[in-house]
């Protein structure tokens, strides 16, 4: 599978962080098992609504409990909406992590600047298709040092790789 998108197909958010002469290799949102920890909650959350309903029965209380889960519920759709706008981009010229809904954050790092990269997959990252970007640079703390759930890891990496040492 290929992976390169055209700078026509990235989004207008994150074309406006493009530098005229990049070219936009690769733009990718991060993968959906990052919401993996907020379904779980919003599930709990609501088995115990569930049984506490049963057992309390009616009243300003039961109110009250459904109430709180639907802060949960509002919660999640909060951070489903962060994550549909949260991009990883790959450029001829550096990678760049967008993240953020309300406060825009735009991290980067020029590919020149990129003295170490590996990435590693846990078990459940090797099962559902995702792994972690771990890159340092010349001693330097980096912004954009560690990039959780990353889709087609061996494919972007490579895409990486390619860029950085290209003859």
């Amino acid at each position: 599978m290929k992976l390169v998108a055209s700078s026509n197909a990235a989004p207008a958010s994150v074309n406006r962080y493009l530098l005229p002469h990049e070219q936009d290799v690769v733009t990718i949102r991060r993968h959906p098992a990052v919401l993996i920890g907020p379904v779980a909650i919003v599930l709990a959350a609501l088995i115990l609504a569930g049984i506490l309903s049963q057992t309390i029965g009616s009243g300003v209380v039961l109110a009250v409990i459904w109430w709180l889960w639907l802060l949960v519920l509002v919660w999640f759709v909060w951070r489903v909406a962060e994550w549909s706008v949260d991009y990883f981009v790959i450029t001829s010229a550096r990678l760049l992590l967008t993240t953020g809904l309300i406060t825009r954050q735009v991290n980067m790092m020029p590919l020149g600047k990129v003295t170490d990269m590996r990435f590693e997959r846990t078990l459940l990252g090797r099962f559902l298709g995702y792994g972690t970007f771990v890159m340092e640079s010349a001693g330097q703390d980096q912004a954009l040092s560690k990039i959780d759930f990353i889709p087609y890891p061996e494919q972007l990496y490579l895409e990486v790789v390619g860029l950085i040492f290209k003859e």
